[in-house]
């Protein structure tokens, strides 16, 4: 953690940081909640971006990390690449966590 405080330090000297995503791996499960809060003392999370979604992983944890920092999810991805990031839908998310 000492090491994400001082790349945090040395990009705020760079110019001005307006988000900070914690990136969580679906798969995680509750060591999800545990990483999360230990982040968030550090750099000040913005939003999640919650991965590996395409597999068996519901990702439920996700609404306990969100309950406990306040902070919304914000993208989610549904495959290995960049391109495969996609918005966050509550709706949609609630209805395959359900089903």
């Amino acid at each position: 953690m000492d090491e994400l405080g001082k790349v945090k330090r040395v990009v705020e000297k760079q110019g001005t940081v307006d988000e900070v995503l914690l990136v969580l791996d679906a798969t995680t499960g509750q060591n999800g909640l545990t990483q999360a809060r230990v982040f968030a003392e550090v750099v000040n999370i913005t939003g999640i971006v919650l991965t590996k979604l395409d597999g068996t992983a519901k990702g439920g944890i996700v609404v306990a990390i969100q309950r406990s920092l306040g902070v919304p999810v914000k993208l989610i991805g549904l495959g290995e690449g960049a391109d495969d990031l996609a918005p966050f839908d509550a709706e949609g998310f609630v209805d395959a966590l359900l089903n």
